[in-house]
């Protein structure tokens, strides 16, 4: 199993996901978070589909980290069930793994 994950959420605006991204990268949560955007998102919701505008969040850490990058992403975040997915990152970089292992060890 893989010591290393990407987690990804979306926000509702740029700045939200600014907010999240700060959050966990001051908590040394993240060694790196991407936003990409604006995507569209289509999605089940209340019954419906739904329609909005978000901001993605690539999010790379440690697998140890997971609860304490959930609570994070949850305390900074306005959505009532925000996507938080983790992913193992399978293989990599070593230069780049050793540089995640040690941001994320603060």
């Amino acid at each position: 199993m893989s010591d290393f994950i990407q987690v990804t959420t979306t926000a509702s605006t740029k700045d939200e996901a600014a907010k999240v991204a700060t959050a966990l990268l001051e908590g040394r949560l993240a060694a790196c978070v991407q936003i990409l955007g604006p995507i569209e998102s289509r999605y089940w919701w209340n019954g419906k589909i739904e329609q909005s505008t978000e901001w993605l969040c690539l999010i790379k850490t440690i697998r140890g980290k997971f609860p304490a990058v959930e609570a994070a992403i949850r305390a900074n975040h306005s959505y009532e069930v925000p996507e938080i997915v983790a992913c193992p990152i399978e293989l990599g970089s070593e230069l780049y793994l050793q540089w995640l292992r040690r941001e994320t060890a603060g």
